[in-house]
C-alpha cells in the first residue's frame, strides 16, 4: 500500500494582544431570516392607490373643514383594510377601495365629529379664522377680517369647539 504523507496542520497565527485559544474553527452563526410579512402584497396594492385616499380626503375636508392631512391618513387606513380584504373575483379594486376609504373617514367623523350640528358656513368661517390665528393675526382682528361681528365670532368658536367626549362608565356599588 502506498501511503500518502499526511499534511501537518499549520499553527494559526495569533495576534500579540489576543492569543489563539483553540485551533478548531467554530461554525458560522446561522443567518437570521426576516419573517415574511403576510400583508406585503396588500400593502403594496394600497400604496399604488394613494391617489384614492387623497381625493377622498380632499373632498371631505372641503365639505367639513377638517384638516385634509388627517383625513388622508384615515382614508389610507380604509384603503389598507380594503387591500387586505380584496380578491380579484370582486372586480376592479378602485371602487372597492374608494368605498372603504369613504367609510373609514365617515366613521371617524361620526365618532370624533361635532357634538351639535354646526352650519357649514360657520365651520368654514371657523377654519378660516383658525388659519388667520396660526398666521399671526391678532385675535381681536379675526372677526373683522372674516366679515362678522365679535359676538357672532364667539358663537362660532363655541359651536365649533364642542367635541364628543368619551366618558368612563362607573359602576355603582
Amino acid at each position: 500500500m502506498d501511503q500518502q504523507p499526511q499534511p501537518q496542520p499549520q499553527p494559526q497565527a495569533t495576534t500579540p494582544h489576543r492569543p489563539q485559544t483553540h485551533a478548531v474553527a467554530t461554525p458560522a452563526r446561522p443567518r437570521r431570516h426576516r419573517p415574511v410579512n403576510p400583508h406585503a402584497a396588500a400593502n403594496a396594492l394600497a400604496l399604488q392607490h394613494q391617489d384614492i385616499a387623497e381625493r377622498v380626503a380632499a373632498n371631505i375636508a372641503r365639505r367639513t373643514g377638517h384638516p385634509r392631512e388627517d383625513l388622508h391618513q384615515i382614508a389610507m387606513l380604509g384603503i389598507l383594510q380594503a387591500a387586505r380584504r380584496y380578491s380579484p373575483e370582486r372586480g376592479c379594486f378602485r371602487p372597492f377601495a374608494r368605498t372603504y376609504a369613504n367609510g373609514e373617514v365617515y366613521h371617524y367623523l361620526r365618532d370624533k365629529g361635532f357634538l351639535i350640528k354646526v352650519p357649514a358656513s360657520w365651520r368654514e368661517l371657523h377654519a378660516r379664522g383658525q388659519k388667520l390665528l396660526r398666521l399671526g393675526t391678532p385675535a381681536a382682528e379675526v372677526p373683522g377680517r372674516l366679515g362678522v361681528n365679535a359676538e357672532r365670532w364667539r358663537e362660532i368658536v363655541v359651536a365649533c369647539s364642542q367635541r364628543v367626549v368619551a366618558m368612563d362608565v362607573v359602576e355603582q356599588e
